[in-house]
């Protein structure tokens, strides 16, 4: 396996999402130097109490939240969400979601959950990018953690447009209304970790949990891979 990746890489050379310089044979997206000085959160060690965790606080029935790095738009490190988002590179999704789950397991923080739901996106926006992102991360999590994803307890309704560009209020009210609850049945009692790529505001996951809560008795669990708030 070595030698064939060996023979790809004179081949294709393989190049480190943030830097763009060659990877070793070793290394999977990123290079051993850019995951070192990655702007890690370090939230997954004080899961209910951090600033992503706050914005939360008494709107849901919150267990843990965590992100990876913090986000800065147009920084070195958020090439990696570029590429994932626009750049038709879901791989990076499943890598992220394996980087991830593997810093926060050694924190016990997929401890007693049952799924992970991946943010779900409207079809329209689907079709058009081709996959939906979170699936990716999710996906990449679950490889580690050994969890069901379950993409089928939450859909979204339609796409209102982009969230990047919009304040707190309107970030709210774009997303009021915006999913459907299947299979609460299944969700009922259960421990559910919602994955997306970027949180700022956290009006998306609290309406898509919002939405959850319906099936009765469900807690919530958040993980992204960036967060978009003050360091």
């Amino acid at each position: 396996m070595r030698l064939l990746r060996r023979i790809l890489d004179v081949i294709a050379p393989r190049q480190c999402c943030v830097c763009s310089r060659r990877l070793a044979i070793d290394e999977e997206l990123m290079c051993a130097a850019c995951n070192m000085h990655l702007p890690r959160t370090f939230f997954s060690a004080h899961a209910y109490d951090n600033p992503m965790a706050r914005l939360f606080w008494g709107q849901m029935p919150l267990e843990r939240a965590a992100a990876w790095f913090y986000f800065e738009p147009h920084s070195e490190v958020s090439k990696m969400i570029y590429g994932l988002k626009y750049g038709d590179r879901p791989e990076y999704g499943y890598l992220l979601g394996q980087y991830i789950a593997e810093d926060f397991a050694a924190d016990g923080f997929f401890d007693g959950m049952d799924a992970i739901v991946p943010m779900p996106i409207a079809r329209k926006r689907q079709r058009r990018r081709g996959y939906n992102q979170s699936e990716y991360i999710a996906r990449g999590m679950a490889e580690v953690t050994g969890l069901p994803v379950r993409a089928d307890l939450v859909v979204r309704k339609d796409f209102r447009g982009s969230q990047t560009r919009k304040n707190w209020w309107e970030r709210q009210g774009n997303v009021e209304d915006a999913f459907l609850l299947k299979n609460g049945e299944w969700a009922r009692g259960k421990h559910l970790l919602i994955v997306d790529d970027i949180l700022t505001t956290g009006a998306t996951v609290l309406a898509c949990s919002g939405e959850l809560c319906r099936a009765g008795r469900v807690r919530i669990s958040v993980a992204t891979i960036g967060f978009a708030g003050k360091k």
